[in-house]
């Protein structure tokens, strides 16, 4: 049985971006939250254009679920107990969400390396 997985947006770009250490995840159970979709989006409209930032959009809509105050809240008390590092409030919340349903939180990003919960993929 495949353990359903919670995507960064790093995650997200490596395999939009085909990178092979991150095929296994293509066809994999996940999620995203909420506010991963919007800054996936606006990633992809910055690096490309509108259309295939709405393309994009619809295609991870369905995987995207929002998070309530509790998350957010805690999200900003990590992101604060991690000041010192460059983790940004969209990576935080998205950590915290995952911890709190048990998924692991796929990323690359070097801040997650070695937290608990973390399924950590260099490019």
């Amino acid at each position: 049985m495949d353990v359903k997985r919670c995507f960064d947006t790093y995650a997200l770009m490596e395999i939009f971006d085909g990178n092979p250490k991150f095929e296994k995840y293509i066809n994999s159970d996940f999620v995203i939250t909420d506010l991963t979709l919007v800054e996936f989006y606006n990633v992809i409209l910055k690096k490309y254009d509108e259309r295939t930032a709405e393309y994009w959009f619809k295609k991870y809509m369905n995987y995207s679920v929002s998070v309530d105050k509790w998350v957010l809240k805690e999200a900003i008390k990590f992101k604060f107990e991690k000041r010192k590092t460059n983790i940004s409030f969209f990576d935080a919340v998205g950590y915290v969400f995952s911890l709190s349903n048990n998924y692991p939180f796929v990323t690359g990003d070097k801040e997650f390396e070695n937290l608990k919960g973390v399924e950590f993929k260099k490019k």
